[in-house]
């Protein structure tokens, strides 16, 4: 298995590659990943990843937390595909401040991205997500809380890429306000499993 990496960041690797039992990731400000059209492309958002075999990719979960402050201040899982074209395509998901106040959110980039959002459980700063490739060949996305696993997107896609180079999963962290300096997300129990 190959070690974890950390692109758009000065500070040092989490674990130096190994990601320790809880770790912090800290985003400067005017950091995204996100693709709005006609125009706007943002990829310059921390990201803490292992490179995978995308047909290998069985389940990916994390724990965190943070103090959302900033308009759009983000944080939780991502995957990357980088295709041979050059072109990436991608999934986030994680606590996103917006509509003053932090809400769960899922944003995909095909072509480019959408975004949907809905409530933070008992309006927490914190979140448990899950990545599962299910049997069908989709990723889906799930809210854990406890015992319970709360269903909050279907990705049906990304399993069947083509000209995919490599593909990132990991965790991510950015702030795209232009205020408040930087922003720390505190991650735990950082899980990427494999067939």
């Amino acid at each position: 298995m190959s070690e974890f990496k950390l692109i758009n960041s000065n500070e040092p690797v989490p674990g130096a590659g190994i990601p320790p039992p809880e770790f912090i990731l800290k985003a400067t400000p005017v950091t995204d990943v996100w693709a709005k059209a006609p125009s706007t492309i943002s990829f310059n958002a921390p990201i803490f990843y292992q490179e995978i075999p995308l047909e290998s990719f069985k389940r990916a979960s994390v724990e965190f937390n943070a103090k959302w402050v900033q308009k759009y201040d983000q944080g939780g899982l991502i995957m990357v595909l980088n295709k041979t074209d050059g072109s990436q395509k991608w999934v986030k998901a994680g606590i996103e401040m917006t509509h003053g106040k932090p809400h769960i959110s899922v944003v995909c980039k095909d072509r480019w991205a959408d975004w949907s959002i809905r409530p933070v459980p008992s309006e927490s700063q914190s979140a448990k997500l899950e990545f599962v490739r299910e049997a069908d060949d989709s990723l889906w996305i799930y809210l854990v809380e406890g015992e319970q696993k709360s269903p909050i997107r279907e990705v049906t896609w990304i399993f069947f890429e083509e000209n995919v180079q490599e593909t990132w999963a990991g965790v991510y962290a950015a702030r795209p306000s232009e205020d408040g300096g930087e922003l720390a997300v505190n991650f735990g129990n950082l899980v990427i499993d494999l067939a």
